[in-house]
């Protein structure tokens, strides 16, 4: 019988511990100012949301992405490897805070360190 594996989202709990998640995520973001200028024109709760989904699909849950590629969600921001830092610390303590095993904070930190090459300087 074969074995079945559990995805990271499963691991953490689903959507809902990923709202959640997510929700302290953004706390951690807008109270840094190397950050929060990033989001001062955006719409939060919509972002939270689509954050919330992406992340869901980005650790094996059901969704489909739908949005834009990373280098084109990304283009014109400019954004720069202490950006990119700074919003992995946030999203590896807001995991933290939930209390997600340091293991899986490392496999989603490292599954997020993919996008770098997407994301940055565009």
């Amino acid at each position: 019988m074969a074995q079945q594996t559990t995805t990271l989202y499963e691991t953490l709990g689903g959507e809902g511990t990923i709202g959640k998640v997510v929700d302290y995520f953004y706390e951690l973001i807008l109270a840094d100012p190397t950050v929060s200028k990033f989001f001062e024109n955006t719409d939060m709760e919509k972002q939270r949301k689509h954050q919330t989904k992406f992340i869901s699909f980005a650790l094996g849950g059901p969704y489909q992405y739908t949005g834009a590629s990373m280098a084109k969600a990304h283009a014109g921001m400019n954004l720069q490897p202490e950006h990119f830092d700074a919003i992995a610390n946030h999203l590896g303590a807001a995991l933290e805070h939930f209390g997600v095993a340091r293991k899986d904070v490392d496999k989603v930190l490292n599954h997020i360190g993919t996008l770098k090459d997407d994301i940055l300087y565009k």
